[in-house]
């Protein structure tokens, strides 16, 4: 029996996902244990420094772990910028730091807590004993108080480990590869063998670390030197484990961004492959959140990624005035020139642009064909939209064009949008202009004649720091107007499906041979 080709593609995969989830996990959970445990001893008699100290990692865990990892990449970008301008050597902001001081500083309230409660709960006769035989507080402390709290600390050093290992999944959109990248990936995708192989992977490594973890604290406490040993040999072998797959993989020239939707990973894919055509070393950053791509190739961190005109003009030139679409290519690629030194090589040839669509039966029923149509129907509909279109300047701008007003507005993973509308959940929805899921779930998309929603051609950018480069600009020349919106949703529509050939780098093969067929 033949295995499925998209266990094997997984498994393909497990390295470098489980080395890196690995390595950043045990760093941070190492940096957390490096600064909570001192803390914690010292705030030990200061009640004053406790109530501090348990108030702040406190706060820090109530973030929610995405959103704490996102904060970080723009501190630490702002802070490479200010290192590079003061000193002339900045540092990467982009994957690995911020994602293991985020989960650092998640780490540290089960370990202050724990070593706080796990002191405090030793008999002060006990203390007052190893000072009365000649024992200096030190002494004390390291000889008498910590054994006797070893069992109560370990166990929040294990809550830690569990909450590192688990949170780290979501430190892929700030650029850092993980088991994460099975989850969003197949989530995109509908890859759900993907999304189960991230979640039991995940779920494997902090159990069997939690494990070692709990064998080395019951050798420590039974004085079995051997049961210690054997758990931290088995740490060693999961941290060496990490480290090897990233040692011995070889150094990319060139790192191409991807935002976390099938279209993005599809094109990623494919400029990775020609330029791995043309004798070009290139790997992808995949899954990156909008605003992290553009800054990133701000920074010269990735290289290269494909952007939406009307993102730029909405999101980073803060326009909300509308021009003819050739008019905008012009003004973002000057600007884009201009303020930030990044070049546009040119658009691809398809537009993917936010629009609304609903159920055809529905429309027809109601009779709805335009945005006015459906301004008059809206307060008894619902709408759903992805993760930021309610916050988004084109959901502004069509509230203030048209007056719409929905009687629920709903958030949800773009991939579930499309059934959820198929199956009457929800009334209408924000899809996307080259999504082929629109045909798919037989959706008609609402016209929007007050042309409220810019134009969103899709351009290939190439970073500041690759102004110059020839072989790059000739290895991805031939995508430059090669892509028909038609194809590209074929692409999507076939990035939908549940099977082999809907990976990613299967789509982008079959992709490019479908442009090549078009080439005259």
């Amino acid at each position: 029996m033949t295995p499925d080709p998209r266990i094997t593609d997984a498994l393909t995969r497990l390295p470098d996902y489980l080395g890196s989830h690995v390595l950043v996990s045990v760093t941070a959970l190492a940096l957390g244990l490096a600064v909570s445990l001192p803390l914690a001893l010292a705030a030990r008699r200061r009640a004053t420094l406790r109530g501090v100290l348990l108030a702040v990692a406190s706060v820090a865990q109530t973030i929610p772990g995405l959103a704490l990892l996102a904060l970080f990449y723009p501190l630490l970008l702002a802070a490479a910028a200010l290192s590079l301008r003061l000193t002339g050597h900045g540092f990467s902001a982009l994957g690995f730091l911020p994602s293991v001081l985020a989960l650092a500083l998640y780490s540290m309230l089960p370990v202050l807590r724990n070593t706080l409660t796990g002191l405090a709960g030793i008999d002060a006769t006990i203390s007052e004993a190893a000072l009365g035989v000649g024992m200096t507080r030190r002494q004390a402390l390291i000889m008498v108080e910590l054994p006797l709290a070893l069992p109560v600390i370990m166990a929040g050093i294990r809550t830690a480990a569990v909450w590192v290992i688990g949170t780290a999944t979501l430190s892929t959109p700030i650029g850092q590869t993980s088991l994460g990248n099975y989850i969003f990936t197949g989530l995109q995708t509908q890859n759900w063998v993907f999304v189960l192989f991230g979640c039991v992977a995940a779920a494997i490594l902090a159990l069997a670390v939690d494990q070692l973890l709990a064998l080395i604290e019951n050798g420590l406490r039974l004085r079995r030197r051997g049961r210690a040993l054997a758990g931290a040999a088995g740490l060693l072998l999961i941290v060496a484990g990490g480290l090897w797959p990233s040692l011995a993989r070889p150094h990319a020239t060139y790192v191409i961004g991807a935002k976390p939707f099938a279209e993005q990973y599809i094109l990623a894919a494919l400029i990775e492959q020609r330029l791995n055509a043309a004798g070009l070393s290139a790997s992808r950053r995949e899954g990156l959140g909008s605003s992290v791509a553009f800054a990133a190739l701000k920074a010269g961190e990735i290289d290269a990624y494909v952007e939406y005109t009307g993102t730029l003009w909405a999101n980073e030139m803060h326009r909300d005035d509308i021009k003819p679409p050739d008019q905008m290519l012009a003004e973002v690629k000057d600007w884009l020139q201009r303020e930030h030194k990044i070049t546009m090589l040119g658009g691809l040839g398809f537009e993917n642009a936010y629009a609304l669509a609903m159920p055809r039966k529905r429309a027809e029923a109601l009779g709805i064909h335009t945005m006015a149509d459906l301004a008059r129907n809206a307060a008894r509909l619902s709408i759903a939209g992805d993760y930021e279109f309610f916050g988004r300047p084109e959901w502004k701008a069509l509230r203030a064009a048209y007056g719409l007003a929905f009687q629920k507005e709903r958030t949800m993973q773009p991939e579930f949008m499309y059934p959820a509308a198929q199956a009457g959940d929800v009334d209408v929805i924000s899809a996307y202009t080259s999504d082929g899921r629109i045909a798919q779930y037989d959706l008609v998309v609402i016209a929007d004649e007050k042309h409220a929603i810019p134009a969103y051609d899709a351009i290939l950018l190439i970073a500041g720091k690759r102004a110059d480069d020839a072989a790059l600009r000739e290895a991805l020349r031939p995508l430059i107007g090669a892509i028909d919106v038609e194809s590209m949703r074929a692409a999507n529509l076939r990035a939908s499906r549940n099977d082999a050939d809907a990976a990613p780098d299967a789509v982008a093969r079959w992709l490019w041979e479908k442009v090549r067929a078009k080439k005259p």
